[in-house]
């Protein structure tokens, strides 16, 4: 027995110095100091040697096995220092396929809302995330004592900075900088200090939109409203239009679709109510116009605004708007 072990250990010190690659390093390790390995069944049937034998051949069993043990951690580190030629790949192992990237769900909303906006004759404007007061509240007619402030759930960075909660104020920094004719929409991620729910969050897209010329009347809002959602939902989409109020335009509206998720018949999205509002709108106010340095007697124009995470929620057919911020490559890639 001590022999064998002997010329067991003479062929493994051998094949050990001479593997060339990983893959031939590690059928060494499995023919020598595997489960199945000779060296291995020698171990298991010490208990049937006599007790002097026994303990001759357990000693030197268990520092043969060392002694390999060691030589096979030099053997790696040999070849992972000149390199082995297999890159560290196991080329016995089956293939992998790899996996496809996709744009988020709201990524491709945010491009087929901008691609129809550009077919209705809009440029993209940006702006920063982090505005001051005047642009995000004052140019718009929201001065510090207006209550409609309390709507939007300000995140404040300081006493006149704050992280935007709406994108308008590209809009008053666009007109700022050029004068009429301006046909401009405003994407972008905007934030408010409100708790998320089904259809709300503190995060979210909006996309804005502002055209200001001479003699702009609310009939081409609504037009340009309606051609919008049609080409966006279809021909059959059914709207409503709502009088509504915002500060920083006068008439106000808010537009409706009938709920894509549960075809008007009520839902956690619409509240059980059958309708989801997708965007406000109006025409500009007057005092906007002045703010920015505009005659408002020369001067008239349509503002609008819509959630691009709503509107992927009917486009997806998706009941939480809070799944698209989760992250969850399940969810990803049922869309």
């Amino acid at each position: 027995m001590l022999d064998r072990l002997k010329e067991l250990g003479r062929e493994a010190r051998a094949a050990l110095q001479s593997a060339a690659t990983s893959v031939e390093l590690e059928n060494v390790r499995v023919k020598y100091l595997g489960r199945k390995s000779e060296l291995n069944q020698v171990s298991r049937g010490l208990k049937d040697l006599e007790s002097d034998e026994r303990r001759s051949v357990g000693r030197a069993v268990n520092e043969l096995k060392k002694e390999l043990g060691a030589l096979l951690e030099q053997s790696k580190k040999r070849l992972e220092s000149a390199g082995d030629g297999s890159g560290g790949l196991d080329p016995t192992l089956p293939g992998r396929m790899p996996w496809v990237g996709g744009k988020h769900p709201l990524t491709r909303t945010y491009e087929r809302l901008e691609s129809i906006f550009r077919g209705l004759g809009f440029e993209v404007a940006l702006g920063p995330h982090v505005e001051d007061d005047f642009h995000n509240f004052d140019a718009l007619n929201i001065p510090a004592d207006h209550p409609a402030r309390d709507g939007w759930d300000t995140i404040y960075i300081d006493d006149d900075s704050l992280l935007r909660t709406h994108t308008s104020p590209v809009q008053i920094r666009v007109m700022e900088s050029r004068k009429p004719p301006i046909r401009i929409i405003a994407p972008g991620r905007v934030y408010r200090n409100e708790s998320a729910d089904a259809s709300h969050g503190s995060e979210f897209y909006q996309l804005e939109g502002l055209y200001v010329d001479r003699d702009v009347r609310f009939g081409e809002l609504k037009g340009v409203l309606i051609r919008f959602m049609r080409e966006l939902f279809g021909e059959s989409v059914t709207l409503r239009f709502r009088a509504g109020f915002f500060p920083f335009t006068e008439p106000s509206t808010e537009v409706d679709v009938e709920c894509l998720i549960c075809q008007g018949t009520g839902c956690s999205v619409c509240s059980g109510t059958g309708w989801v509002e997708l965007l406000g709108a109006g025409m500009v106010d007057p005092r906007v116009f002045e703010a920015v340095g505009y005659d408002p007697g020369e001067f008239t124009g349509y503002a609008f605004g819509l959630g691009v995470d709503r509107i992927c929620m009917m486009m997806t057919g998706t009941d939480d708007i809070r799944l698209f911020l989760e992250n969850d490559l399940r969810f990803l890639r049922q869309i």
